[in-house]
């Protein structure tokens, strides 16, 4: 597995943890079988980690939306900022631009041209 394809498995987790707000192990546990070494330690610290600082985090994407309350964002976006938020404040090891990079790229797969384009707008903004 690529990290490509674990970021993605962590969004899809994302995305369902901000549906229930409720950590969903036997979820992880599905979406991990069989991923070992490091993609497994990065799906494993980017979920919880994006768990554990949610309120946190939510309230980052509060400030530095515009035109949007965060209960009103689609659940898709949403998810791809949160998770691109944590690799940019708590993942030093992995550049910013990466981060936006894949986010955006998995915007394109998910959600909205006009969403790939607010994300970066939201993104480009935090880390200004």
């Amino acid at each position: 597995m690529s990290r490509r394809e674990a970021r993605e498995t962590a969004f899809k987790l994302i995305f369902e943890y901000s549906f229930s707000k409720q950590e969903n192990k036997d979820l992880f546990e599905e979406y991990t079988a069989g991923i070992s070494g490091d993609e497994s330690s990065y799906i494993s610290e980017v979920y919880f980690g994006v768990i554990s600082h949610y309120d946190e985090l939510e309230k980052l994407v509060a400030e530095t939306a515009e035109k949007f309350e965060v209960k009103r964002l689609y659940k898709v976006d949403f998810a791809l900022i949160m998770l691109a938020l944590y690799e940019i404040k708590y993942m030093s090891s992995i550049p910013f631009k990466v981060s936006v990079d894949e986010a955006l790229d998995l915007a394109s797969k998910y959600s909205t041209e006009k969403s790939v384009k607010y994300i970066n707008g939201v993104l480009s903004k935090f880390v200004r």
